[in-house]
């Protein structure tokens, strides 16, 4: 039996959503396939959105017109922002996510966008005709010809379970593992890594006492993801806690006693795991220095009593499993409700994409999320939304989405992915942008809205309100720097604050520069003030208080952006260029740079190598 779509979007996980979504609302007829329709939006790992750079990509996602922050708000059991003892650059919300609920309303969502169709199908076959994809099909042998395929596999393929010396082959939470379609994709040339990542065990709540931990509760002013998001839809919100417990000598004692007996010690596991996300056993044998490693323990909906522990995935057998946690303190009777398990699963090598996302040697093939070697669910978001776009782009005939590292985080993500590769699974961090200071929270949709108004996400009713607030925003800072006060008036706040008295009028803007004084606090000499939202606040007062750390950046954007500027022709052949390293040339040829920016970024190529390409470039 064959039928007919424009675009196949293999699995629904966080980066098959935003994908097939972004696709059916560009026009496009879209087919969603997953291995179970009760797996759509799952959250096998930690049910919770957003955390150190991830937060951010959650805001960029919003602002190109992605689903994912507006879902996120919908489920908030507790909000708080990261880092606030830092600077602003890395100020990064958090939110625990009611897991269920977020899967019941992704779901929804996806029933309800026209051109879209949900499928329960596993595909073990893509066919491609005059190097090109074709068609995809079934393991049940349907075949649905299409013009473009986007892989978002998650943790599914080949995948096998790992619990002490017991393992099977299974995708997460018990669901099916996809098989045959590994096979299928190396016939077509493309190169698969082995990665492995892990969960904790679920306990119990009325089994903890969990008056004996660290309480942890959320933020008092909650900003929302999406801009879609009423900022009043948070108040008066009750927000659950979460608690903190922490490893102690003898929980080390039980895991060195057994690591012999965990699947990653035992030498079953092969696959390579996350370095920022590690074993419990991994941190005893790397951190043996350590006496203590906390441990949060977070629910993972409103109406279960289901209880996370994060920071305590593991391989152990479940009766060392059962031995460790009660060794915590407050877990002495705790019950467990699901087994830690580890998971290894194939995923490509990423140097084998274009920036779009698009397979260089498989045209309308392209990957998205823990399938192109990251982890986490925000950033499959990221890689799903501009997989879906560039996929439609390229079907409609128009350029295709390139994100720049300077101007998004997202961007940062793809551009380390495709230039860089990586040896395990890729997270996201704050510390991977070199721009941060530009890449805020808080002007995300100054940087990504109008990018996702051209490709067609955002609607007019939308694109008007970011208009407006951007107005309000320029309007303030320019009220600001214009609007002086008197010694007399704000000496007295001053000295409250501890801050130096002023003997001559100063401006607002120039008031707001100083480290103890927030867009808040002035409102109590700042008679003038206007209305404006909380998100709008939040830029004013970062704008103004980092203005020359924000100029100096902008100037080093500036600067990088000429070497972006310099297209790298498509035939180009380094092998032949006089005064080219060799290393340096079998590197360019792999990666296949789009400019002399991104070959600059090469791991392998050196500054002699781009001076070498700029004079060539000069002479041709």
């Amino acid at each position: 039996m064959s039928r007919k779509t424009c675009v196949a979007v293999i699995g629904a996980g966080h980066a098959g959503i935003e994908a097939a979504s972004a696709c059916a609302r560009m026009g496009l007829d879209t087919v969603l396939f997953t291995m179970s329709l009760d797996s759509i939006a799952n959250m096998p790992c930690n049910p919770s959105i957003g955390g150190t750079g991830k937060g951010h990509l959650v805001y960029e996602i919003d602002a190109l017109g992605g689903e994912m922050g507006r879902a996120a708000d919908l489920v908030t059991l507790q909000s708080r922002t990261l880092n606030l003892g830092k600077g602003a650059a890395v100020h990064s919300k958090r939110i625990q996510a009611d897991r269920k609920e977020y899967q019941k309303i992704m779901k929804q969502l996806l029933e309800n966008i026209s051109n879209l169709r949900l499928v329960q199908a596993e595909i073990t076959n893509i066919a491609l005709e005059d190097g090109k994809v074709a068609s995809v099909t079934t393991k049940l042998g349907e075949i649905w010809t299409c013009k473009a395929t986007i892989i978002c596999t998650g943790t599914y393929l080949e995948g096998r379970v790992f619990v002490g010396d017991v393992n099977y082959p299974s995708g997460p939470d018990g669901m099916l593992a996809a098989t045959g379609l590994s096979q299928n994709l190396e016939k077509l040339g493309i190169k698969l890594m082995r990665f492995k990542t892990g969960t904790p065990s679920r306990v119990l709540k009325s089994s903890i006492e969990l008056d004996k931990l660290e309480r942890q509760d959320g933020e008092e002013t909650i900003i929302p993801y999406s801009a879609l998001t009423d900022e009043s839809f948070f108040d008066g919100i009750e927000q659950i806690p979460c608690h903190i417990v922490y490893t102690n000598a003898e929980t080390h004692r039980i895991i060195r006693d057994n690591i012999t007996r965990s699947a990653m010690y035992s030498g079953q596991i092969h696959g390579t795991g996350p370095r920022y996300c590690p074993s419990i056993e991994d941190k005893i044998v790397r951190f043996a220095d350590k006496e203590r490693h906390q441990l949060f323990v977070e629910p993972m909906g409103a109406d279960t009593d289901e209880m996370y522990i994060q920071g305590f995935s593991t391989s152990l057998p479940t009766d060392v499993q059962h031995e460790m946690l009660a060794s915590l303190n407050g877990f002495e009777h705790a019950e467990i409700m699901r087994y830690a398990y580890a998971i290894e699963y194939d995923c490509a090598d990423p140097t084998q994409l274009l920036p779009t996302l698009e397979f260089k040697n498989v045209p309308g093939l392209y990957g998205a999320g823990q399938f192109n070697g990251t982890s986490g669910y925000e950033e499959a978001a990221a890689q799903g939304l501009v997989a879906g776009i560039n996929a439609a782009l390229k079907i409609k005939g128009e350029p295709p989405m390139i994100l720049e590292r300077a101007g998004s985080y997202v961007g940062t993500l793809i551009d380390d992915l495709v230039t860089k590769g990586t040896n395990e699974p890729y997270r996201m961090m704050t510390s991977r942008s070199e721009y941060r200071l530009l890449l805020r929270q808080d002007n995300a949709d100054a940087r990504l809205t109008p990018i996702g108004r051209r490709v067609g996400l955002i609607d007019d009713e939308r694109y008007d309100s970011f208009l407006a607030k951007q107005k309000t925003i320029e309007n303030e800072i320019s009220r600001l720097a214009s609007t002086f006060v008197s010694p007399n008036k704000v000496n007295p706040l001053l000295q409250r604050l501890e801050e130096p008295p002023i003997n001559s009028g100063v401006s607002l803007s120039d008031l707001l520069r100083r480290p103890k004084i927030t867009y808040s606090i002035l409102s109590e000499i700042d008679e003038q003030r206007p209305e404006i939202s909380k998100r709008a606040a939040m830029t004013v007062e970062t704008t103004i208080k980092y203005e020359g750390y924000i100029k100096r950046q902008r100037a080093e954007v500036e600067r990088h952006s000429r070497l972006e500027a310099k297209i790298l022709p498509e035939s180009i052949d380094y092998k032949s260029i006089k005064g080219l390293r060799l290393e340096a040339a079998q590197k360019l040829d792999k990666i296949r740079p789009l400019n002399v920016g991104q070959a600059a970024r090469i791991s392998g190529v050196n500054p002699a190598d781009i001076t070498v390409l700029l004079i060539y470039l000069g002479m041709n």
